[in-house]
C-alpha cells in the first residue's frame, strides 16, 4: 500500500510540475479569446446561447475564414479554468456558454469590462520583462522593466498612447463595478466638501462619488501627469498631475483604492 501511495504521490507531483511549467498557456489563451471577441460573440445581448467553435467563428469572422479546431482548443482549455461551460449531448458537438467569470469579459452598455484589464497585463512590453524577474533578486536596485526598456513602466506608458489608453480603460473596467459596491454600502463621505482621489486614473470613481453625494463641492483626480493628461472632462472634477510620494493636493478627505479589488 505504501508503494502505491508513493507512486500516486509521485504522479501527482509530476503532473503538478508540468501544469506549472505550462501555466502561461492559460493567460495567453484568455488573451486570445478576448482579442477574438469570443465573450461578446457568445453573449449576444444576454442570450448566452451555447455555441460550437464553428458557430462562434462565424460570428467573429463573417467572411468564413479562420480555424474552428484551434479555437476549440482555446475554448476547452479555458473551460477547465471556469471561463466557459461546455455542453455536449451524447456523441454530439461541443458547445460553449459563458460562466460568471466569462461574463465579466463581456462589454457592457458603458463599453466596460474586465477584458482590457487582462489585455493590459499581457502587452508585449510587460511580458518582455518577466524573463528577468530573477535578476530583481540578484540586483534589486533596477526593476526588470527598466532593464528591458530603460525607464519605469508608467513613464514608458506615457510615451505610448495606445498602451496608456488601454491602461485607462482597464482601470475604468475594474473601478466602476468596485465603486458601485462601495457606494451601495459605504456612507463615510458626510461632511466632505473637497475630496482627492489618489491614483484616480480617468476619474471614474470621483464621477460616481460626486453623482451619489452632490454635497461634495469639488473632486481632485490626482495621478501621474501622463495619466491625467488624457483624462476626460468631468463636471466638478479637477485633474491634477503629480507624484504622491512628494505631495498630495489638500482636501477634506483622501480616497485611495486598494490594488486588489476583491
Amino acid at each position: 500500500m505504501e508503494d502505491n501511495e508513493c507512486r500516486d504521490g509521485g504522479k501527482k507531483v509530476r503532473l503538478a510540475i508540468m501544469e506549472l511549467a505550462n501555466m502561461i498557456s492559460v493567460p495567453m489563451s484568455l488573451t486570445a479569446a478576448i482579442r477574438l471577441h469570443v465573450p461578446d460573440a457568445i453573449w449576444q445581448g444576454g442570450a448566452n446561447t451555447p455555441l460550437s467553435a464553428s458557430q462562434i467563428l462565424t460570428r467573429i469572422l463573417p467572411s468564413g475564414r479562420g480555424d474552428a479546431e484551434n479555437l476549440q482548443r482555446i475554448l476547452r482549455l479555458l473551460t477547465s479554468y471556469g471561463v466557459f461551460s461546455e455542453h455536449r449531448d451524447f456523441g454530439g458537438e461541443r458547445k460553449y456558454s459563458l460562466t460568471e467569470i466569462g461574463k465579466s469579459l463581456v462589454t457592457d452598455a458603458e463599453g466596460l469590462s474586465y477584458a482590457p484589464y487582462v489585455l493590459q497585463h499581457h502587452q508585449d512590453a510587460l511580458m518582455s520583462a518577466w524573463p528577468l524577474v530573477h535578476e530583481a533578486v540578484l540586483d534589486p536596485t533596477i526593476e526588470p522593466f527598466v532593464k528591458v526598456h530603460g525607464e519605469p513602466a508608467y513613464s514608458y506608458y506615457g510615451k505610448k498612447p495606445e498602451m496608456n489608453g488601454l491602461m485607462r480603460k482597464a482601470m475604468s473596467g475594474v473601478s466602476v463595478p468596485f465603486m458601485k459596491t462601495v457606494l451601495d454600502d459605504y456612507d463615510g463621505f458626510k461632511g466632505v466638501k473637497r475630496l482627492v482621489d489618489v491614483g484616480g486614473s480617468a476619474g471614474d470613481c470621483l464621477r460616481m462619488i460626486l453623482h451619489k453625494h452632490p454635497f461634495i463641492c469639488e473632486g481632485i483626480n490626482f495621478d501621474l501627469p501622463e495619466v491625467v493628461a488624457e483624462a476626460p472632462s468631468i463636471r466638478g472634477v479637477t485633474h491634477i498631475g503629480g507624484d504622491m510620494f512628494k505631495s498630495i493636493p489638500a482636501a477634506d478627505a483622501i480616497f485611495m483604492k486598494p490594488k486588489d479589488f476583491r
